[in-house]
């Protein structure tokens, strides 16, 4: 059977985490969601999403497919709903698809937005999913959990390093990573390090937390439940309940909480996140959909910014601020609560950043990473650039 991950109309209600990615890319737990997926089926997928995206996530089309929605997250339940599903049939919880088998020839009528005479099947599988980005700060913790039981089954973990402190018995340790003397305590949650992550000493982790491959927590880090730290990612400071993607940067002092960060960002020293309002109402933050800010109803949120965008110095973000692509924000004072991409600035003013400086500053943060910042990437930046353009401009 072929896979494909498709991008439902939640995919606008997630950006700006979507503008560089289909929903199934994004990081909620340790893994992906597609890395989820494919755990749970053992098969590779492909995706159905937007245009723009098609050369960098193609579509691969089979004789017979079955489609699932990018927001889902699976369990062992659903996933054998959906492998007994039936030619014409679709997995329907309310009124959201989960999932449906086509042919070959409809499936083109599907991306088209097509399902007449598709049969509806109930669903009787807890459904889990990310319709807005800031339900993956809510459900971050379980779906780490998940994941560990999930990775970790029938594995045996790395020896503990002497002089390290692990508390609880939810602790797994990838082969080739570096922990210096530092606290592990999953008595609260499970504890997961990557291959070759490193966590330097003197820092505490509790759980649930999820280090990624190759990422770096520095000396002296606190790091709360609630918490990934995604492949190649480095951070410092106090963290909590928060998601960095992967390759995002926070290495020095500050406090990040109930945030998601996504690919390539870099919060300099001394960047804070306020969570909780003083009068301690739900947080609001704005939706894309609707263009104004929603209650999320959550009462804590931080955080939430697009890919490539930085901050400087000192910067300060108050409760549920949203920050699009490639914005770069500095100075004293708290910035908006919603700031578009591509956006220079600081509390003083702001100005539109030009697609050419976005591109040369990534080419530069790709090759520091030895990676290349190719045309593919280029081609994708540009496309937001130009959906963007007329909020990007001050």
């Amino acid at each position: 059977m072929n896979y494909i991950l498709f991008d439902d109309y939640a995919r606008n209600q997630l950006l700006p985490l979507t503008f560089m990615r289909p929903v199934a890319d994004m990081r909620v737990g340790i893994l992906t969601i597609r890395e989820k997926w494919e755990k749970y089926l053992d098969e590779k997928t492909s995706t159905l999403t937007e245009e723009y995206l098609n050369v960098k996530y193609p579509i691969v089309k089979g004789e017979h497919n079955i489609l699932i929605n990018g927001s889902v997250l699976p369990n062992p339940t659903l996933v054998e709903e959906i492998k007994n599903l039936k030619a014409g049939e679709a997995l329907v919880s309310d009124d959201v698809i989960i999932a449906l088998q086509v042919d070959a020839k409809d499936l083109d009528k599907i991306g088209e937005g097509d399902t007449g005479g598709i049969k509806e099947v109930g669903t009787q599988s807890e459904i889990m999913r990310i319709s807005y980005a800031w339900e993956i700060v809510a459900q971050n913790a379980r779906a780490i959990e998940d994941d560990f039981d999930l990775i970790t089954k029938g594995r045996k973990s790395a020896a503990i390093p002497e002089g390290v402190m692990a508390i609880g018995d939810r602790i797994f340790i990838e082969e080739g990573a570096d922990i210096g003397h530092a606290s592990l305590n999953s008595k609260t949650g499970a504890v997961y390090i990557g291959k070759n992550a490193t966590v330097m000493e003197g820092s505490l982790l509790r759980g649930p937390v999820a280090l990624g491959e190759n990422a770096t927590v520095k000396m002296q880090t606190v790091i709360y439940g609630g918490t990934t730290i995604g492949p190649y990612c480095k951070v410092g400071g106090e963290i909590e309940n928060s998601i960095l993607f992967s390759y995002a940067n926070k290495p020095h002092g500050g406090y990040l909480g109930s945030s998601v960060i996504a690919e390539w960002c870099n919060l300099a020293a001394g960047t804070n996140t306020s969570n909780l309002n003083n009068n301690y109402k739900n947080v609001k933050a704005w939706c894309y959909t609707k263009e104004r800010f929603v209650d999320t109803g959550l009462q804590f949120l931080g955080l939430i910014m697009g890919d490539h965008s930085k901050s400087g110095i000192d910067t300060m973000f108050n409760t549920g601020t949203v920050v699009g692509i490639s914005s770069n924000l500095y100075g004293a004072g708290y910035h908006r609560n919603y700031v578009s991409s591509f956006i220079w600035g600081s509390t003083a003013g702001y100005q539109g950043y030009d697609i050419k400086r976005a591109i040369d500053v990534a080419e530069i943060v790709y090759k520091r990473r030895n990676k290349e910042f190719d045309e593919v990437e280029k081609a994708i930046l540009k496309e937001v650039y130009h959906l963007t353009y007329h909020n990007s401009r001050i």
